[in-house]
């Protein structure tokens, strides 16, 4: 029943990740990334979440209040980005501003697959289906899309400086990821303060806000990918 529970629980966290990839893809589907890539960039993401777990509890065990929820999110921000230099953004196909976004998506999609999964399964585990449904679409619509708008954003920074110097780009995308963790620990302060549903809500639409910018960036990046080319 355990091994079926887990299986439940993966496919919960996945099929909603896999979703919202599809979804931002499509944004580059006149130059699609290599599928490999794309793979290698979510795996990624799921596999930090093995080292985020036990860098959070030793968080967990140090810090308190607003402290631990920076602390906590910045552990996520970093390994994120971290991960998507490692495996990914240093390979010659990523040849183009948007590229930065696209796979910056990836590693937190897949990152969020397999944190929802852990978040679905105890539920689920203790026989409370309700619960762990209401948990992965409360996910689906609200801490998914956060990790996206946080690694987006530090994706955008990365692609609005990509025609600037090195050092230049460096600098830029340190401030993508600082507003990235700023953006994160606001949501988790104000949900964990919140006490009934319409807060959460007003917390929500803000994240489908950043949403809504993020989109827009992509076609601002897009528009100087053209510029670039024609001059």
């Amino acid at each position: 029943m355990q091994t079926a529970h887990m299986l439940i629980a993966l496919m919960g966290g996945l099929i909603p990740a896999l979703f919202w990839l599809w979804f931002w893809l499509r944004e580059d589907a006149p130059h699609p990334e290599p599928k490999a890539l794309i793979a290698a960039a979510f795996l990624s993401g799921m596999a930090i979440v093995a080292i985020v777990l036990p860098l959070q509890r030793y968080a967990l065990d140090r810090f308190t209040g607003s402290s631990l929820i920076f602390v906590w999110v910045t552990i996520e921000e970093i390994l994120k980005y971290s991960a998507a230099l490692v495996v990914v953004l240093w390979n010659k196909a990523v040849d183009e501003p948007i590229d930065a976004i696209i796979y910056m998506i990836a590693v937190a999609l897949g990152f969020s697959a397999f944190e929802n999964a852990l978040f679905i399964f105890t539920p689920l585990h203790n026989g409370q289906v309700v619960e762990s449904i209401l948990t992965e679409n409360f996910r689906f619509l609200g801490a998914t899309l956060l990790h996206v708008l946080a690694s987006g954003t530090v994706g955008a920074a990365m692609a609005l400086s990509y025609y600037m110097k090195p050092e230049i780009r460096v600098l830029v995308a340190t401030v993508g990821l600082i507003i990235a963790i700023t953006l994160h620990a606001l949501f988790n302060s104000f949900i964990m303060d919140s006490s009934n549903g319409e807060t959460i809500l007003t917390v929500f639409l803000f994240v489908w806000m950043g949403i809504i910018a993020l989109l827009l960036v992509f076609e601002k990046v897009k528009q100087l990918e053209r510029q670039h080319h024609t001059s």
